[in-house]
């Protein structure tokens, strides 16, 4: 599992480096099936957050499946171990996902 949570510690990375804000790393392991981490990242707007995406999926091969491109509001990539979401504004702050997962731990992505 720390080889996810590296994998992930460095896709966060790179949306932070591709200006992507608002970072939040969300460990679930203990309290979901679904998969091990969230990684929530906001970006400026659509074209952004697809750039985000394309960037993560080029560097990060093996998305099992990415949904929300076309819209670009909300762009779901899920891994298998873990889920990145890329939001505009809006998005994030509607569905709130924190809020949502707050039973899991938030993790310093940067340490």
């Amino acid at each position: 599992m720390d080889n996810v949570r590296e994998k992930v510690k460095a896709i966060a990375s790179l949306l932070d480096e591709k200006k992507a804000y608002d970072l939040t790393l969300i460990d679930i392991s203990e309290i979901s099936v679904m998969a091990d981490y969230f990684l929530l990242a906001t970006a400026l707007n659509p074209n952004h957050a697809r750039s985000l995406s394309d960037e993560v999926e080029k560097k990060f091969k093996g998305a099992r499946q990415v949904e929300g491109y076309r819209g670009g509001t909300w762009i779901l990539m899920d891994y298998g171990d873990f889920l990145v979401h890329i939001f505009c504004p809006e998005e994030r702050s509607f569905y709130n996902l924190e809020r949502i997962w707050q039973d899991g731990k938030t993790i310093d992505w940067e340490a």
